[in-house]
């Protein structure tokens, strides 16, 4: 008998339990960060306004995101939609916002208010010093100042979960076009180093098929810093 192996999320997520799908979501980020925390929430609210679940099956439900940050872990571990299963679309906005979509088009739209970031800080002495110095100057702190700082950044999220939603969030009911589903695609074989790799990601090269990491072509990277074109010479 089938077992949904995301049942509990779920139950927990109608039940409005945060705190639970914060440690949870902690358990795929692997440290408990406010932004994190904040995925989180907007995942809940984006949900229960859209009367909605998914078992990432069937790309029924869609999750748009327009960052590549804490903030997206949150969204995929509640929401369940993931790169893996083809739910998950990013768009390189730089924007801590995520639309949640059904295939009907009814979707909602929900972004970090812009002077949310800075005052949620405020909430815990220190944490934005530490946040400056141990995240944005990359400086080592001694081992006692790290656990401190990893204390901290963790009551700084999990307060997030308390804060009211419209003194964090701007939500709008919006509609959307959705991409059609993912095909499955046949594999094929690159002529210079052996492995499989997907029809719509091979080329040609001197009339063979090829990889793009064998081929002369530019390709699409996601790094820390957001989405470019790297290019390889194949030699």
């Amino acid at each position: 008998m089938y077992s949904n192996p995301r049942l509990e999320i779920q139950q927990k997520r109608k039940e409005s339990d945060l705190h639970w799908l914060l440690q949870k979501a902690g358990e795929l980020h692997g440290h408990f960060c406010p932004f994190v925390a904040l995925g989180v929430k907007a995942a809940v609210i984006a949900l229960d306004q859209l009367d909605t679940d998914t078992e990432g099956i069937d790309e029924e439900i869609i999750a748009i995101v327009e960052v590549n940050n804490c903030f997206v872990d949150g969204v995929q571990m509640v929401s369940g939609c993931t790169l893996g299963n083809n739910s998950l679309i990013y768009k390189d906005y730089g924007k801590n916002a995520v639309t949640l979509a059904k295939r009907n088009g009814n979707a909602v739209r929900i972004s970090i208010l812009p002077g949310y970031p800075g005052k949620m800080s405020q909430a815990v002495p220190g944490a934005a010093e530490m946040f400056e110095r141990f995240i944005q100057r990359r400086e080592t702190g001694t081992f006692e100042e790290m656990e401190h700082f990893k204390e901290v950044w963790e009551a700084l999220s999990f307060k997030q979960l308390d804060v009211h939603e419209e003194d964090q969030f701007h939500i709008e009911r919006v509609a959307t076009d959705l991409p059609p589903r993912a095909p499955i695609l046949p594999s094929v074989i690159c002529s210079r180093c052996g492995e499989a790799v997907m029809d719509s990601r091979a080329r040609l090269l001197d009339g063979k098929v090829v990889c793009l990491p064998c081929s002369k072509d530019g390709y699409f990277i996601l790094e820390g810093r957001g989405m470019h074109v790297e290019s390889r010479v194949a030699g």
